[in-house]
């Protein structure tokens, strides 16, 4: 049984809300995974630095976002 103009377009708009809820959830997923790969990257840079001399134990937040940058590159390859 076909549907009406009505149904059609209320069945389109349903479609429409669910296509943008998953984007908008993607979006958060990836977020979430950048943050974390930061996190990680933040703490590898942190233990690897304490076999280092104290005088060149300096991480600067370029270190911390280039490594998290090769992370995510990593996992969504």
């Amino acid at each position: 049984m076909a549907l009406t103009a009505e149904q059609q377009a209320q069945a389109d708009i349903q479609i429409a809300v669910e296509n943008a809820r998953h984007a908008n959830q993607m979006a958060i997923q990836a977020k979430q995974a950048k943050l974390e790969a930061v996190r990680l990257a933040q703490q590898t840079l942190v233990e690897n630095s304490r076999n280092k001399p104290v005088d060149t134990r300096e991480i600067t937040a370029a270190d911390i976002t280039a490594y998290a940058t090769t992370l995510v590159n990593y996992v969504n390859s």
